[in-house]
Protein backbone atom coordinates (compact mmCIF):
# COMPACT_ATOMS: atom_id res chain seq x y z
CA UNK A 1 0.00 0.00 0.00
CA UNK A 2 3.10 2.50 0.57
CA UNK A 3 2.98 2.48 -3.20
CA UNK A 4 -0.16 3.23 -4.23
CA UNK A 5 0.00 6.41 -2.14
CA UNK A 6 3.43 7.35 -3.81
CA UNK A 7 1.90 7.14 -7.19
CA UNK A 8 -1.17 9.57 -7.01
CA UNK A 9 1.69 12.04 -5.15
CA UNK A 10 3.75 11.75 -8.23
CA UNK A 11 0.97 12.36 -10.09
CA UNK A 12 -0.03 15.43 -8.09
CA UNK A 13 3.46 16.63 -8.54
CA UNK A 14 3.64 16.27 -11.95
CA UNK A 15 0.49 18.19 -12.35
CA UNK A 16 2.08 21.27 -10.16
CA UNK A 17 5.39 21.72 -12.01
CA UNK A 18 3.47 22.87 -15.07
CA UNK A 19 0.82 25.02 -13.13
CA UNK A 20 4.46 26.14 -11.51
CA UNK A 21 5.72 27.03 -14.33
CA UNK A 22 2.82 28.95 -15.86
CA UNK A 23 2.66 31.02 -12.95
CA UNK A 24 6.38 31.59 -13.32
CA UNK A 25 5.76 33.24 -16.92
CA UNK A 26 3.04 35.10 -15.62
CA UNK A 27 5.29 37.05 -12.84
CA UNK A 28 8.40 37.71 -15.08
CA UNK A 29 7.59 41.62 -15.78
CA UNK A 30 7.34 42.71 -18.37
CA UNK A 31 10.34 44.90 -20.60
CA UNK A 32 10.24 48.60 -20.22
CA UNK A 33 9.59 50.62 -22.67
CA UNK A 34 12.55 52.64 -23.29
CA UNK A 35 12.06 56.96 -22.64
CA UNK A 36 11.53 58.01 -26.10
CA UNK A 37 14.18 60.83 -26.77
CA UNK A 38 13.00 64.15 -27.08
CA UNK A 39 11.01 63.53 -30.38
CA UNK A 40 9.05 66.75 -31.41
CA UNK A 41 5.05 66.34 -31.29
CA UNK A 42 3.58 65.03 -34.31
CA UNK A 43 2.49 67.44 -36.57
CA UNK A 44 -1.69 67.57 -36.90
CA UNK A 45 -2.87 67.46 -40.44
CA UNK A 46 -4.49 69.74 -42.05
CA UNK A 47 -7.78 69.93 -42.44
CA UNK A 48 -8.81 69.06 -46.15
CA UNK A 49 -9.21 72.52 -48.04
CA UNK A 50 -12.53 73.22 -49.97
CA UNK A 51 -12.54 73.85 -53.79
CA UNK A 52 -11.70 77.52 -54.22
CA UNK A 53 -15.11 79.42 -55.04
CA UNK A 54 -14.62 82.73 -56.72
CA UNK A 55 -16.29 85.55 -55.19
CA UNK A 56 -18.15 88.15 -57.32
CA UNK A 57 -18.57 92.00 -56.19
CA UNK A 58 -22.22 92.45 -54.41
CA UNK A 59 -23.41 94.73 -57.46
CA UNK A 60 -24.86 97.29 -55.17
CA UNK A 61 -21.79 98.42 -54.07
CA UNK A 62 -20.46 98.67 -57.48
CA UNK A 63 -22.92 100.56 -59.32
CA UNK A 64 -21.64 104.11 -60.30
CA UNK A 65 -23.16 106.61 -58.04
CA UNK A 66 -23.19 110.25 -58.86
CA UNK A 67 -21.23 112.59 -56.11
CA UNK A 68 -23.31 116.11 -54.86
CA UNK A 69 -20.99 119.29 -55.45
CA UNK A 70 -19.64 119.17 -52.01
CA UNK A 71 -18.74 115.54 -52.71
CA UNK A 72 -17.40 116.09 -56.15
CA UNK A 73 -15.04 118.88 -54.86
CA UNK A 74 -13.32 116.38 -52.61
CA UNK A 75 -13.40 113.34 -55.02
CA UNK A 76 -13.79 114.62 -58.50
CA UNK A 77 -17.03 114.88 -60.88
CA UNK A 78 -18.39 111.82 -62.36
CA UNK A 79 -20.23 108.47 -61.42
CA UNK A 80 -18.10 106.04 -59.21
CA UNK A 81 -18.97 102.78 -57.04
CA UNK A 82 -19.15 103.79 -53.68
CA UNK A 83 -16.14 101.45 -53.19
CA UNK A 84 -14.75 104.06 -54.81
CA UNK A 85 -15.46 106.82 -53.59
CA UNK A 86 -14.71 105.39 -50.27
CA UNK A 87 -11.21 105.18 -51.20
CA UNK A 88 -10.87 108.71 -52.70
CA UNK A 89 -12.00 110.25 -49.36
CA UNK A 90 -9.17 108.74 -47.34
CA UNK A 91 -6.90 109.65 -50.16
CA UNK A 92 -8.09 112.91 -49.79
CA UNK A 93 -7.75 112.87 -46.06
CA UNK A 94 -4.64 111.12 -45.51
CA UNK A 95 -2.82 113.80 -48.65
CA UNK A 96 -3.95 116.56 -46.01
CA UNK A 97 -2.94 115.19 -43.05
CA UNK A 98 -6.45 115.31 -41.86
CA UNK A 99 -6.79 111.86 -39.34
CA UNK A 100 -6.62 113.15 -35.87
CA UNK A 101 -2.84 112.51 -34.40
CA UNK A 102 -4.48 111.39 -31.18
CA UNK A 103 -6.95 109.58 -31.61
CA UNK A 104 -6.20 108.27 -35.27
CA UNK A 105 -10.46 106.70 -35.54
CA UNK A 106 -11.21 110.44 -35.37
CA UNK A 107 -11.44 112.59 -39.22
CA UNK A 108 -10.91 116.47 -38.15
CA UNK A 109 -12.47 118.35 -41.00
CA UNK A 110 -11.54 121.21 -43.55
CA UNK A 111 -13.52 123.47 -45.30
CA UNK A 112 -14.22 121.28 -47.71
CA UNK A 113 -15.49 118.39 -45.96
CA UNK A 114 -17.42 120.57 -43.13
CA UNK A 115 -19.90 120.99 -46.18
CA UNK A 116 -20.11 117.25 -46.03
CA UNK A 117 -19.48 116.38 -42.35
CA UNK A 118 -21.81 118.90 -40.52
CA UNK A 119 -19.12 118.62 -38.33
CA UNK A 120 -15.67 120.09 -37.46
CA UNK A 121 -14.49 115.98 -35.93
CA UNK A 122 -16.50 112.86 -37.10
CA UNK A 123 -15.30 108.85 -36.40
CA UNK A 124 -14.40 106.91 -39.30
CA UNK A 125 -17.28 104.98 -38.66
CA UNK A 126 -19.74 107.83 -39.03
CA UNK A 127 -17.64 108.89 -42.28
CA UNK A 128 -19.42 106.55 -44.61
CA UNK A 129 -22.97 106.93 -43.55
CA UNK A 130 -22.23 110.65 -43.75
CA UNK A 131 -20.83 110.06 -47.30
CA UNK A 132 -23.65 108.08 -48.50
CA UNK A 133 -25.94 110.99 -48.04
CA UNK A 134 -24.59 112.66 -50.75
CA UNK A 135 -24.42 110.16 -53.07
CA UNK A 136 -27.46 110.08 -56.35
CA UNK A 137 -27.96 107.18 -58.22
Amino acid sequence: MATAKKAPAKKAAAKKAPAKKAVAVKKAAPAKKAAPATKAPAAKKAPAKKAAVKRTANAAFMKAMTPSDALAAVIGKGPYPRTEVTKRVWDYIKANKLQDAAKRTMINADAKLKEIFKKAQVSMFEMTKLINGHLKP
